[in-house]
Order: structure tokens, then C-alpha cells, then sequence
């Protein structure tokens, strides 16, 4: 059975977001890929994505400049409907949890969010998810010939290589008539750092660092890596830093190839949020800590000493 899959491309601002190349990588594993990509001033994403030999439909309005649930589930069901798409990936991001459920339902499919890994079973599909904030895992099925939506979780796939061959083409679409709520600015903070959900290298920081003058000791050890910086909810909680800095299950997934917890116990809900990470290297002076589990490397000792001697070697091994 020939399946025709179709990928949400997620972008922000001209910049498309990593995970977005991991669905087209698997949506080409799986069937037919296509994608469909919606935002103003558009043409750099798109040729991007077409970059990876699939067909994209994209819808570049200036209506559609800020992110809008009501306009951008109606541009993608119009993908949906111009395509015969059997399948619908998101990525599991905000925005993806957000549309991915509006579709399943316009569409009478199948959902599966949080996939950790999703493949063909006969002429229906299995998945393994995440649940419970990553307590437990579920395996999945969907029956044969059902429509399925699903979110994946950034880092469960390679991203899509460079192949050629694709094409963009302009999406037929009109805005609903009705629009409940429109985004008229987003105010974004300054920074000097990557994003937190794109990067390659990330340091966190948690409760073990007492108080929130001490985080600069996680902002020491990122520097010389020109890493972004995260932190667990339990010090996100507490005020030391903004909501935006929480890697975790309420927080942004990462999946980096290098992650540093310092002073994180590691709870489940954190490690949900990273434990795809290709390497994790943990401090905390609790030998039983959870966080040691999940990690590669781990150094049993005190972080106000292990921290300082850290920044300073990689300072000398960066210079």
C-alpha cells in the first residue's frame, strides 16, 4: 500500500526549526513525502525543504507572518485535501501540539503524540510513545487503512539529508472567514546564545545550585562551548531564570549532542526533555541521583567546585 505522508514544516521567523528535518527524513521512510510550509517571506524554508528531494506546498501570506492556530490549520487541511494525505507529522513542539490534535479531529484520524519511534505494520502503522511525562511507554497501534496523525519527538530520527529533486510550488488556500483571535506582534528576547531547542552543545542548571546568583556557574561552563544555557523547572519555579531557559516534559524537548546537567537530580519530567541527548555528562554529589541513570559520564562532587574547575579547562581547550 503506497502511503502518502505529509510534513508540517515549522519555522519562525524565516528560520526553520531542526525537528522539522527529522519528520521529512522519516515521512520518506514511510511513504510518498510531501510538506507543507506556512508563514510571510517564506521562499529561503521552502527551498530548503525541497532541498531534500520532496514536493512543497507552501502558503506565504503576510496574514500568515505570525502564528495562528485558526489559519494555520486551515492552510494545512487545504495541503491535507490538495495532497490525499494518509498521514500528517508534526513535530512534538509546542506549535506541533498545538495544530497536530485540530487535524486528527477535522480528519476523523487516528492520533498518536509524543512518538518515539513510528514504522509501517502491514497496511496500518505501530508506534512506541511516551507517557505519564515519561514514566512510561506505551506501544501503539493503528489499524489498517485508518488516517493517522502523529507528533514525534524531536530527536527520535535522523534529519532529512540533501537530495534534490524537489519542487515549491504556491498553496491554494483562503483564510476562514471567521477568525477568533490573530497575532499581532511577538516580542522576542535578545540573545547571544543559541536557541535552546536547536542547539548542539547545552548546560543546565538546577536546585543543587542553591540560589539563583549561582546559575552563573552554569553561564561560566556554557561560554567557552558557545553552548545554550537550559535549566530544570524546579529553579524555573523558584524565579531564578525565565520560563524559556526549562528543558523537560512542560518545557522545551532537546535532543543536543552534547548535554551538561549541573546540579540536576534529574527527575522524570526533566528527563523526558533530554534524554535523547547523544552525550549527557552529570554533576551532582548525590551518587543515587537519578540523573546518573540516563547519563554517559557522570562526576560524583560538589558542583560550586567541580564547575569552576570545569569552565576553566574548557576555557584553556578552547582558546
Amino acid at each position: 500500500m503506497s502511503r502518502k505522508i505529509l510534513v508540517f514544516g515549522e519555522q519562525r521567523g524565516g528560520a526553520l526549526k531542526k525537528p522539522t528535518m527529522e519528520c521529512v527524513g522519516l515521512a520518506k521512510s514511510l511513504g510518498d513525502a510531501e510538506v507543507i510550509v506556512i508563514g510571510s517571506g517564506i521562499s529561503g524554508v521552502a527551498e530548503t525543504l525541497a532541498g531534500t528531494g520532496v514536493p512543497v506546498h507552501a502558503a506565504d501570506d503576510a496574514s500568515l507572518e505570525y502564528p495562528s492556530p485558526e489559519l494555520y490549520v486551515s492552510a494545512i487541511q487545504a495541503a491535507v485535501d490538495a495532497t490525499g494525505a494518509d498521514v500528517v507529522l508534526f513535530s512534538a513542539s509546542a506549535m506541533g501540539r498545538d495544530l497536530a490534535p485540530r487535524i486528527a479531529a477535522r480528519n476523523g484520524a487516528g492520533f498518536v503524540s509524543e512518538c518515539l519511534s513510528l514504522e509501517a505494520d502491514g497496511d496500518g502503522f505501530k508506534a512506541r510513545k511516551s507517557m505519564y511525562g515519561g514514566k512510561a511507554f506505551a506501544q501503539v497501534s493503528v489499524k489498517s487503512g485508518a488516517k493517522l496523525v502523529a507528533t514525534i519527538k524531536p530527536g527520535a530520527y535522523p534529519a532529512a539529508e540533501t537530495a534534490g529533486g524537489g519542487a515549491v510550488q504556491p498553496l491554494s488556500w483562503s483564510a476562514p472567514d471567521n477568525v477568533g483571535a490573530t497575532v499581532t506582534a511577538v516580542e522576542q528576547i535578545a540573545s547571544d546564545r543559541p536557541d535552546l531547542g536547536e542547539a548542539d552543545t547545552i548546560v543546565a542548571g538546577g536546585r543543587g545550585l542553591k540560589e539563583a546568583e549561582h546559575f552563573k556557574l552554569v553561564e561560566d561552563v556554557a561560554a567557552p562551548l558557545g553552548a545554550a544555557v537550559g535549566a530544570s523547572r524546579a529553579i524555573v519555579d523558584a524565579g531564578w531564570v525565565p520560563h524559556h531557559y526549562q528543558v523537560g516534559q512542560t518545557g522545551t524537548t532537546v535532543s543536543p549532542k552534547l548535554y551538561i546537567a549541573m546540579g540536576i537530580s534529574g527527575a522524570i519530567q526533566h528527563l523526558a526533555g533530554m534524554r535523547t541527548s547523544g552525550c549527557i555528562v552529570a554533576v551532582n554529589k548525590d551518587p543515587e541521583a537519578p540523573i546518573f541513570k540516563v547519563a554517559d559520564y557522570g562526576i560524583v562532587g560538589d558542583v560550586f567546585e567541580v564547575a569552576p574547575l570545569l569552565a576553566e579547562e574548557l576555557k584553556k581547550a578552547t582558546s
